[in-house]
């Protein structure tokens, strides 16, 4: 997985370690919701980009599809099981459906949420109940498993795992949330133990719901991830799983739960959280050897800003995303000093709930729980809207999935269904 960098820098380091038409992980290569595709559509028809294919049955479930090698991975609840399944790339036709847990069993089972992580020809994933496996992408057969519960002492949360794994050279970074093995990196080749992260609140407060990403803070690669209500926001050494340096404000707490991939701009790192959360930037510094501390450069409480489920984007100097909990008012900050730069503004076009957020070819999408989609220009002086359009045919239900931008075709999960929308530029 490659280190966070910044987005020309991201761009040239991506050419060379990745398929240009690939996005093999939740948020992709880089975990920041940046695509890299370009000659795409700079406005939308009323009616949308044309349909080119929609694949159905495909199993309930709030988890981002990824792709890869010709193919689609996500999961999804099917036949009483949650498992991971894989279509082709080209028209949506399946090629495979592997079950191997059985779904959580609450009054709001909404199917896995996680995203399958691709890498050297295996699929890597977790379920609501904390099975991660292994699976050959050829076939869905099963190479390795293991259990956050059994083997690390995770406990399930209350809308059940939702982590997608990091592939770093040999390495797979997961976030059982156990008391001694909080974050636990694993041989991705044989799942066996390399080591674990005993964080203190890591297990009382569990993993939250975020996934790892790799970064480089104050001179030193390192993994981040916003943890459990006790635990904070957390960096740990990619070499032994050493607490580097944590914060433990209101912004990174959330109460509930703790969703948001934070955003790492320079030695910056914004994090936000809704529920009982808010937002905050932070200044890493090294504070010794082998010590970080983090600085508090701006907070803000919940009902000011913050970010539920949609993700940020950073473009340039400055992050956008959806402001308030199941709400997505788009707003604008300066990631130099936290400051909000416009907004939050009333969403736009008819938008409704969340925004989940991607940028591409200079423009954000913001796709709404509703099913509205908004094109909108980044600019720190306003909210510039381009387009936007309804997706055709929904469930009806709340769907969460972020978009993807793969070889010119948009993807938008609704629960059991994907369409892929052609938005190259004609």
């Amino acid at each position: 997985m490659p280190i966070r960098l910044p987005l020309l820098a991201a761009g040239l380091l991506f050419a060379s370690t990745a398929f240009a038409e690939d996005w093999p992980a939740f948020r992709g290569p880089n975990r920041d919701g940046i695509s890299k595709e370009t000659g795409l559509l700079k406005s939308w028809p009323k009616e949308g980009p044309p349909i080119a294919w929609t694949a159905k049955n495909l199993g309930l479930g709030y988890g981002t599809p990824t792709i890869a090698k010709g193919m689609i991975f996500g999961m999804g609840t099917r036949g009483g099981k949650d498992g991971i399944w894989a279509l082709k790339e080209a028209d949506g036709s399946e090629l495979w459906f592997t079950p191997f847990d059985d779904p959580r069993k609450t009054n709001q089972n909404n199917g896995p949420s996680a995203s399958p992580t691709f890498d050297d020809g295996k699929v890597f994933a977790v379920s609501s109940n904390g099975k991660l496996v292994a699976l050959d992408s050829a076939d869905g057969k099963l190479i390795w498993q293991r259990d956050y519960l059994a083997d690390f002492g995770g406990k399930v949360p209350s809308w059940g795992f939702t982590d997608s794994a990091l592939i770093d050279g040999d390495k797979l970074i997961c976030v059982p949330g156990g008391p001694k093995a909080a974050i636990v990196a694993l041989n991705k080749k044989t799942g066996k133990d390399i080591w674990k992260s005993e964080i203190t609140g890591g297990g009382s407060g569990g993993g939250g719901y975020c996934s790892p990403e790799k970064v480089k803070l104050a001179g030193k690669e390192m993994y981040v991830v916003l943890m459990g209500a006790s635990a904070g926001v957390v960096g740990v050494s990619p070499d032994t799983g050493k607490l580097l340096w944590d914060y433990k404000g209101k912004a990174a707490g959330g109460g509930v739960a703790q969703i948001p991939i934070p955003i790492v701009a320079g030695d910056n790192v914004w994090v936000s959280c809704a529920y009982s959360g808010g937002s905050a930037l932070l200044k890493i510094e090294a504070d010794g050897s082998d010590k970080f501390k983090a600085t508090e450069i701006k907070a803000y409480k919940k009902p000011d800003l913050n970010n539920h489920h949609g993700g940020m984007v950073q473009v340039g100097d400055y992050a956008y995303f959806g402001h308030d909990q199941n709400n997505g008012k788009p707003v604008c900050v300066d990631l130099k000093d936290g400051e909000i730069k416009w907004g939050p503004v009333a969403i736009p076009n008819g938008g409704g709930g969340s925004a989940a957020v991607l940028f591409a070819d200079g423009l954000l999408y913001f796709r709404y729980t509703n099913g509205v989609v908004v094109l909108i220009e980044p600019s720190p002086e306003k909210l510039k809207v381009v387009s936007s359009f309804k997706e055709a045919d929904r469930s009806g239900k709340e769907s969460w999935a972020h978009p993807v931008i793969v070889s010119k075709k948009l993807y938008l999960r609704d629960q059991d269904k994907l369409v892929c929308y052609d938005v190259k530029a004609k």
